[in-house]
């Protein structure tokens, strides 16, 4: 199958394209806020990453929060090492795109953010979001430590009973330790606020978390 054929089907190790050794150069300072978009970040930061259908807004979504220090777009959860976003696309990596998330636990608490992130989308679409679909658009939490993923399993349970009560079906969000992270092309990061009238089609359900 080609690089353009569209795969909505994890690959196998076998399967999945070669990649590379180079890493995506990216710009080094947020667009929004000027902070760094690479680490070292200042040791009270912490890291969280969420997948959510499409990076733009999703991305957005989160700069925008109270406690969020730096944002940057990217992908996890695949094979292919250092992917492009046409590879990504093409399903044939296994990645997601998802959102890297640096915040102040004293100003913003993990749990915010995953309320944050159950209500900024739909949950239960599987490989898809909305009109997007792809397996780079399935729903994802990403833990970096056992208290992440433990809160992160919890509130699965909570919303998934808020959205059962709404007459919405089962949560398909992946939730598993976090393995590698990489950053998506410059022209990725910080999109919706160089382009305030780019694309968006994140939504979420109407179900509040809390």
């Amino acid at each position: 199958m080609g690089l353009f054929q569209k795969s909505m089907d994890l690959p196998t190790a076998d399967t999945a394209l070669p990649g590379r050794a180079e890493q995506m150069p990216v710009p080094q300072e947020h667009f929004v806020n000027g902070h760094p978009l690479l680490a070292p970040f200042p040791d009270n930061m912490q890291l969280a990453v969420f997948g959510m259908g499409c990076f733009w807004g999703a991305e957005r979504r989160f700069w925008e929060r109270d406690g969020v220090y730096s944002t940057a777009a990217g992908y996890t959860a695949g094979i292919t090492p250092n992917p492009s976003y046409e590879e990504v696309c093409s399903g044939h990596t296994g990645h997601n795109e998802v959102v890297l998330v640096v915040y102040n636990p004293a100003e913003v608490s993990y749990e915010a953010l995953l309320a944050l992130f159950w209500e900024s989308h739909n949950p239960t679409e599987g490989m898809r979001q909305g009109n997007d679909m792809g397996t780079q658009y399935r729903s994802g939490i990403y833990t970096y430590d056992e208290d992440q993923l433990e809160q992160a399993k919890a509130s699965e349970i909570v919303f998934q009973e808020k959205l059962k009560t709404s007459g919405f079906g089962s949560i398909t969000t992946e939730i598993k330790p976090i393995e590698d992270f990489y950053y998506a092309e410059h022209y990725h990061q910080q999109y919706l606020a160089k382009v305030p009238n780019g694309y968006c089609g994140l939504g979420g359900t109407g179900v509040c978390y809390a």
